[in-house]
């Protein structure tokens, strides 16, 4: 069933075109993710299907399947301030919210009309809303959104996305439309998300540069570049590759082209003013050519080789640091002595004070107790979350200027504002565009860049990655794995950490931090084997405590219906331990049947969630 298609759809800004004459049809099941260069027309295109910006074009057609529902989630949600949390969840047109909601009401007002009381409980078992209130506890729990009772106009940005985000996963619209939705998450609530939306039934057309996420729930990704669309079936990788294919074939293409092109050039110079048939049709070809050209150039790359200051033996020393906020301990008696070329990153839930520990290390607050001590050589370039407030009246280069006319770089050599700029991808034409008409992404690029111009020789980043296109991870990736200095990360973005980072700052309950030998996917992967071992021992513990015959008096401190909880688990996970292997000898058997893979490959990655989520509930128990 066909969801969604647009056909021959355009956009352009005056002179600039967006994109042009570009098709896309979503269909039930599918999972399709957009990616672009920041600046290319995803807010546009976004605009567009949602109904909020007519489509350009004669021919331009935006068809929604009128039987179903869309769920929008914006970087910027509109919601009801004097609503409480739980009144704007259950301000939904979910038909089992409804019955719940309508049941409630009854109850509240103290209805003594049995009759409606009774026809009220019917419709809850008929839409399974008990069901639907245990999945809306769950949402927003694993959202961090605990006071239910809470008015929404007092929650902060972060708690406002993720309210919205709530929202739209209580309501499960037939499609999702989603932008950005791993920004505001922690890496928990990133990874319980994942898992949500990977369930067959669900319809998404999603933006973002999560590229674990893409490449754990994509069965689609369409790429808008040259003011094209092109179409790519798999996840991420599949994405890659054919993109390397094609990338390849068009760089042949352009090299044969510019040699054609050449000859033309010569030939059309060569002709006298009157034409025949034969001339229009040689000057056609060639006005074609060099249109066709023109729109295939060479990709500039973001090259950035700006030389930092010198970094000297002592660099940064944090003497058993903590800090407290009232009764709040963040963490305590935490003490590292930082190396040349430390790449460090920091992970812990959301509040668990991360931002505090890099404001701390960055000498912007002071510990409670304890010392941060800096080398006298050390030059930190900080990039903050809340630094974005840039000024919207002045134009991008006037900017720049106010850092540096010039900027050292390596091998003795210099370049000015304007051309750094130019290598940040800011054409010349944009360097004096007023910094109110840059994009989310492009703002964030100028940002970093003025930081980075102050030859910093200790970088610490806070989120440096929302609202970067993947050319400019990329990039920035390839420029902190070769940056001579230290660098400290905190990032929701998996991908970007696993390919940065060497060591965690790993926050722990009652404010331990643990220094973590490893990167993200290690510390997830001992996060995973430790809650297995625990439940083998519990399990092992359980069995004993059963030969013995005594009673549940183990000095645990559980009751008696948590134990049983815990041993129907424990028997519910065994079972799917070994479905999973019997699938695993599958794949690896002699000869498995080419027919059958696609098959497994979904029967196994719905066992593994199955497991993961068992193993969390487990694990909640166990607390």
């Amino acid at each position: 069933m066909n969801y969604l298609t647009f056909e021959n759809v355009s956009r352009s800004y005056g002179d600039r075109v967006l994109f042009q004459d570009i098709t896309l049809h979503i269909n039930k099941g599918e999972k399709v993710a957009l990616v672009a260069e920041n600046g290319t027309g995803k807010t546009s295109l976004l605009r567009i299907i949602t109904g909020e910006e007519p489509p350009e074009g004669d021919r331009a057609r935006v068809f929604i399947h009128p039987s179903i529902k869309i769920g929008h989630l914006k970087q910027e949600p509109d919601l009801d301030g004097d609503l409480t949390v739980l009144e704007a969840v259950y301000n939904s047109q979910n038909a089992a919210v409804q019955a719940l909601k309508k049941y409630e009401t009854l109850m509240l007002a103290g209805s003594s009309d049995p009759d409606k009381i009774q026809k009220a409980l019917e419709e809850v078992e008929l839409r399974k809303g008990w069901d639907k209130e245990s999945e809306i506890r769950e949402i927003l729990s694993k959202l961090k959104l605990e006071d239910e009772h809470q008015k929404v106009r007092t929650l902060s940005g972060g708690q406002k996305k993720r309210l919205s985000l709530a929202m739209l996963l209580v309501d499960e619209p037939d499609l999702f439309i989603l932008d950005e939705p791993t920004n505001h998450l922690d890496l928990d609530m990133i990874e319980w998300l994942e898992q949500f939306l990977s369930k067959p039934e669900f319809t998404l057309f999603l933006i973002t540069h999560d590229r674990y996420f893409l490449e754990r729930i994509c069965s689609v990704i369409v790429e808008l570049a040259d003011q094209r669309l092109y179409k790519y079936q798999g996840n991420y990788s599949d994405f890659l590759e054919k993109k390397t294919v094609r990338e390849t074939n068009q760089a042949l293409r352009y090299e044969r082209g510019n040699k054609l092109l050449k000859t033309e050039l010569e030939w059309v110079r060569r002709q006298p003013k009157a034409r025949g048939t034969k001339s229009k049709s040689r000057v056609q070809k060639f006005e074609s050519l060099r249109s066709e050209l023109s729109g295939n150039h060479q990709k500039d790359e973001l090259n950035i080789a700006i030389k930092p200051e010198r970094l000297g033996s002592k660099i940064m020393e944090l003497r058993y640091i903590a800090k407290s906020f009232d009764e709040r301990h963040l963490f305590k008696d935490f003490h590292y002595k930082f190396q040349k070329k430390d790449r460090v990153g920091v992970v812990g839930p959301n509040g668990s004070g991360k931002s505090t520990l890099l404001d701390m290390m960055a000498g912007l607050i002071p510990p409670d107790s304890g010392s941060v001590v800096h080398g006298e050589t050390l030059k930190i370039g900080y990039f903050k979350q809340s630094g974005l407030n840039l000024p919207d009246d002045k134009r991008v280069i006037d900017y720049i200027r106010e850092f540096a006319e010039y900027i050292p770089m390596e091998k003795g050599k210099k370049l000015s504002a304007s051309q750094l700029l130019e290598q940040f991808l800011f054409a010349p034409e944009q360097q004096q565009t007023f910094i109110s008409k840059l994009s989310g992404g492009e703002k964030r690029r100028l940002y970093l860049l003025s930081i980075l111009i102050q030859n910093p020789n200790f970088l610490i980043l806070d989120e440096p990655t929302n609202d970067l296109d993947i050319i400019t991870l990329n990039v920035l990736e390839d420029y902190l794995i070769d940056f001579p200095g230290c660098v400290v990360i905190v990032s929701h973005d998996r991908f970007f950490m696993d390919k940065i980072v060497d060591h965690l700052f790993a926050f722990q309950k009652g404010g331990t931090i643990i220094d973590f030998p490893g990167n993200y996917t290690d510390y997830r992967s001992s996060l995973d084997q430790k809650v297995r071992e625990d439940r083998k021992k519990s399990a092992e513990k359980s069995s004993s405590s059963k030969k013995t015959a005594k009673p549940s008096t183990d000095g645990s401190g559980m009751t008696k219906d948590t134990k049983n909880q815990l041993r129907k688990l424990e028997r519910k996970l065994q079972k799917l331990e070994k479905d999973k292997q019997s699938l695993l000898e599958k794949f690896n058997s002699d000869n498995p049947d080419p027919d059958k893979i696609g098959e497994w490959s979904k029967e196994l990655k719905q066992v593994e969630d199955e497991i993961e989520e068992l193993e969390g509930e487990w694990m909640e128990l166990v607390d």
